[in-house]
């Protein structure tokens, strides 16, 4: 009786333990769910921000806005180009390791120009925007390269693989055009009896129903096609 209850006592801890464990797993499932929503909504009011700051604002602010909206649209379309592809190609693993790295260059310069959104001295801002032109093509150049590369090697395989299948097609096609015609009734008889030298009546009957004699199929009967039903012969009486 005491080994009946310890092992319902464990049981029930084992439940409970197992209870525990999928509530955190949920829990934290929901709580990655939110957070990429509200970083994603970050994002998106952001970038907005930029794009009206790029066209309604003229100066420095308005640079700074072109900026970091090149980049980080440069970014973003690379990022999800790479991983895309890295789930359908292993050899993209490394092009995503490299683009991790330019992502790094890439955080720190749009913090620096979120920075110098704010800074009052637009005059020392304005002399900075040079380098800081030359900073973004750096990497925006890099990010395109990689993107482009990827989409490249993508398209190329799509095109091996189109042009494999339409050769398996064209031979499947030329298999289906394929068929046999078959001989006149007579004249497999007609070559027995000129191979056998003249034989007589019952030699030219052998011949004409040999193995080799073609009997023309009753067109009533046949059925060509699955959904087509066979017609019965018709009783003489």
């Amino acid at each position: 009786m005491e080994a009946v209850i310890l092992i319902l006592g464990l049981l029930f801890l084992a439940f409970m333990a197992l209870g525990v464990y999928v509530t955190v797993k949920v829990v934290g499932a929901a709580k990655r769910g939110v957070d990429r929503t509200i970083t994603q909504a970050r994002r998106t009011v952001e970038e907005t921000a930029l794009r009206a700051k790029s066209f309604g604002q003229a100066g420095v602010a308005g640079e700074l806005a072109q900026l970091r909206l090149a980049l980080r649209t440069s970014m973003r379309a690379t990022q999800e180009a790479l991983q895309t592809g890295a789930a359908q190609d292993a050899s993209l693993s490394e092009s995503l390791g490299l683009f991790q790295r330019l992502s790094v260059h890439g955080q720190e310069l749009d913090e620096e120009l979120k920075r110098l959104e704010r800074e009052p001295d637009r005059a020392t801002v304005a002399s900075l925007l040079p380098g800081l032109k030359q900073r973004t093509e750096r990497i925006t150049r890099s990010a395109d390269s990689l993107r482009w590369a990827a989409r490249d090697r993508a398209q190329r395989f799509a095109d091996d693989d189109l042009a494999a299948l339409n050769v398996q097609i064209d031979v499947e096609a030329g298999a289906l055009r394929h068929w046999t015609v078959e001989e006149p009734p007579g004249a497999a008889g007609a070559g027995a009896g000129a191979g056998t030298g003249g034989a007589g009546p019952a030699g030219s009957g052998a011949g004409a129903e040999g193995p080799d004699a073609l009997t023309a199929r009753d067109p009533r009967t046949q059925t060509g096609y699955p959904w087509q039903k066979t017609v019965r012969p018709e009783t003489t009486n």
